[in-house]
């Protein structure tokens, strides 16, 4: 039985009558500073119950201290939805029929909204619902930078770019923590592989480090304010990320000064001096499978229980560290399950359905759309065949820990179905055969995908059935399982599985109608890129997903979603494959350094298959010409530039207008150009807005390793607005002095 009432609770009932006699502990009066009140709490404590506040009780959660009525700390995994409850000490279902949660779609689609306004949504609604069901901390969001298309768990990630992942990680954490719950923001660093990602030892020069892996866990921490931190699995310099001296220490407190609390992931420590001296306050998961350690309570026989009560009892350590440990997780509860004006918060409820329904059509980016195949006329289309194993299969289910129990997960066909009625004929075609499972942890999606004919059995039936559509519809790309979009395991190709590619040639020779629906979180080769008229980017869309895709495959929604991270034509245009970087052995070097994504793309002049930035919409827009509101500027100074852009179709739309600088001469290897603001205008037809970008020098400075500090040359450079990496519309050039 899950043990979510403490005597905490209880205790808690009583503080406003107590308060009115006036005889609260100083720990209990939310009148006082959270710091008076974290210093009289731990002034009660003994070292016993310190400690047993530094590791986990169960699965997925740690002790408080009940003499005081400092409650437990719960855990949840996200950061898609909330994970349904497990048993105590395994991670089977506990059985629960109220813990149906909903499914908001993947970070990927949340970064491709390029809105920070969505994401504030998302945030708050996922809160919403981890506060319902009585979480202390949210484990998530994700914000490791998309190294490699390759990599199993880029789809829980918000894209390549580090200056979009911080700010759009930025909203989502204020979200989440207005409702009292902590985000937990990860792994915290340089996870970007699945391939050996418990030991491998990471190698990257700290110019990269600090460009590209660390602004948006910066961001999140200065900015979002958030409460908590993920250390992830993998080394860096020798070091376990979860006790890493240079990243948790002289990084995330001493240059950010980070308050909050650093957890580990779970099974993620592997010492407990390193965990005492550096950095880590709460230790989850480590050998309680079954309570494998074959103790009375294995949880007391983790690095931060007894062992390091035996070295504090010898003498061999002090109570320093404990005590800065036990301060950070107590300031934590008071932040979440102690703070009285703490929100009830929702659940599964209506309105959360159309928070993910919004968030999903804003993430949803046309890729290409010839002779406007999109949308679909209802009009003259009476015959819409469906074709795809995707356009049926639940993907809540699967992929690690952002699997999730659903309220409902409405798919593309009966998304489809939903919509049209009876306007028009749907025919589907199954097509391919993928994964015809659906479990995860004893969560199952309750679809029986069986289906023994053979691939040219299949392929003919949809070719068939295509020949005398008017608009063919396929619902391919990859799913949650292992060595696809999954944690644990990454992709080992860069090709669509189960002979997708040759489903869809042959149904684009039989058809010109053809629109290819790519649901995934990750990039995919498209060989039949040319042959195809309309491609969709659909993402992991979560509970509303069909409703979402029918909403702008016929034109309700216009797409306005724009791509986090770029399509490479093949693997190899990639930088970390290019150069024999990925995933590496019981080491990986980033040979690349800071060009990642576009950055690499642009240096080497490679063509990509779809540019950083790219989606196309139902209207068209036109740019006005840039202007800067000085032509030069001083170190201290700031900019500011201008831009006008109209929406010139016949459509109300949204265009995501991205600010790019470029440093003209470096005395160091510099990209081609750096993502350093985005704006996402909504026009009417006809309509004509502005969008305006405000900079300071630190929009143009590299990190000088040899300094360690931020530096921004004098000298030329431009700002560009673009429409996407690859598409520029207008630039102006200025000076800093």
């Amino acid at each position: 039985m899950m043990k979510h009432v403490t005597i905490a609770a209880f205790l808690l009932l009583g503080i406003t009558g107590l308060k009115a006699q006036q005889k609260l502990p100083v720990y209990l009066d939310d009148s006082k500073p959270i710091s008076e009140r974290v210093e009289d709490a731990l002034s009660k404590m003994t070292v016993e119950e310190k400690i047993a506040m530094c590791h986990a009780q169960s699965k997925f959660s740690s002790k408080g201290v009940p003499r005081l009525g400092i409650p437990e700390v719960w855990t949840t995994d996200g950061p898609h939805g909330i994970r349904p409850e497990v048993l105590w000490d395994e991670w089977s279902q506990a059985g629960w029929t109220n813990d149906s949660c909903t499914a908001f779609p993947a970070l990927t689609c949340l970064a491709a909204t390029w809105n920070r306004d969505i994401s504030l949504l998302y945030g708050n609604s996922i809160g919403e619902e981890a506060r319902y069901r009585n979480k202390t901390v949210l484990l998530g969001p994700g914000v490791n930078i998309y190294r490699s298309p390759l990599n199993g768990r880029n789809f829980e990630y918000m894209g390549e770019d580090p200056f979009l992942s911080g700010q759009m990680v930025v909203p989502y954490i204020k979200g989440v923590q207005q409702n009292g719950v902590a985000t937990c923001v990860k792994h915290f660093a340089l996870n970007n592989q699945e391939t050996n990602r418990m030991d491998v030892n990471v190698v990257v020069d700290d110019r990269a480090l600090y460009e590209i892996y660390l602004p948006a866990f910066k961001a999140a921490v200065q900015e979002g304010g958030t409460w908590s931190i993920m250390g992830a699995y993998n080394q860096y310099k020798g070091q376990h990320c979860c006790h890493n001296q240079y990243l948790l220490n002289d990084i995330l407190r001493k240059e950010w000064g980070f308050q909050g609390v650093v957890v580990s992931d779970w099974g993620g420590v592997h010492d407990t001096k390193q965990s005492i001296f550096n950095g880590l306050d709460l230790e989850f998961g480590t050998g309680t499978d079954g309570l494998a350690k074959g103790k009375k309570n294995a949880y007391e026989y983790y690095y931060l229980a007894s062992p390091y009560l035996d070295l504090i009892r010898s003498g061999e350590v002090s109570t320093k560290e404990l005590d800065e440990k036990v301060r950070r997780i107590l300031r934590l509860c008071f932040l979440t399950s102690m703070n009285k004006n703490r929100p009830f918060g929702s659940f599964a409820t209506e309105e959360h359905a159309k928070a993910a329904r919004d968030i999903a059509e804003e993430g949803i980016v046309l890729l290409k759309n010839e002779r406007n195949v999109l949308p679909i006329n209802l009009a003259t289309a009476k015959k819409i065949v469906i074709v795809g194993e995707n356009a049926v299969k639940m993907m809540t289910v699967g992929g690690g820990s952002s699997s999730l129990k659903v309220k409902k997960e409405v798919s593309p066909l009966d998304g489809l179905k939903n919509r049209i009625g009876s306007q028009a004929q749907i025919v589907y075609a199954r097509g391919y055969v993928g994964d015809a499972s659906g479990s995860y942890n004893g969560v199952v999606s309750g679809q029986n995908l069986a289906d023994t004919r053979s691939p040219e059995v299949l392929l003919q039936e949809a070719c068939d059935a295509a020949k005398d559509a008017d608009i063919v519809i396929f619902f391919g790309g990859l799913n949650k399982s292992n060595h696809q979009d999954a944690e644990g395991s990454d992709r080992k190709g860069l090709e669509l599985p189960y002979n997708q590619d040759k489903l869809i040639s042959a149904l684009a020779k039989v058809n010109k109608n053809l629109v290819v629906v790519n649901i995934s979180g990750n990039a995919v080769a498209m060989p039949w890129v040319k042959e195809v008229p309309a491609i969709m980017q659909g993402w992991f869309l979560g509970s509303e997903a069909g409703n979402a895709l029918a909403d702008v495959l016929v034109g309700d929604a216009n797409p306005s979603g724009k791509l986090p991270f770029t399509f490479p034509v093949k693997l190899e245009d990639n930088g970390a494959h290019a150069l024999n970087a990925f995933p590496g052995g019981k080491e990986v070097t980033y040979k690349e350094g800071i060009f990642v994504g576009y950055r690499w793309h642009e240096k080497e002049n490679k063509a990509p298959l779809f540019s950083f930035g790219h989606g196309l919409s139902y209207t068209t827009f036109t740019y006005g010409k840039v202007t800067a509101d000085r032509s030069e500027m001083n170190a201290g100074d700031k900019i500011t530039f201008t831009v006008s852009v109209k929406n010139t179709g016949k459509r109300d739309g949204a265009e995501v207008v991205q600010l790019y600088i470029r440093d003209v001469k470096s005395s160091v290897p510099r990209p081609v150009k750096e993502l350093k603001g985005f704006q996402k205008l909504q026009l009417k037809a006809g309509e004509e807005k502005q969008a305006s970008f405000t900079i300071d020098a630190a929009a143009l400075s590299f990190f000088d390793a040899g300094k360690h500090e931020w530096v921004a040359e004098p000298g030329a450079f431009e700002a560009i607005i673009g429409a996407s990496a690859a598409d520029v519309k207008t630039k102006v050039p200025f000076t800093l002095k």
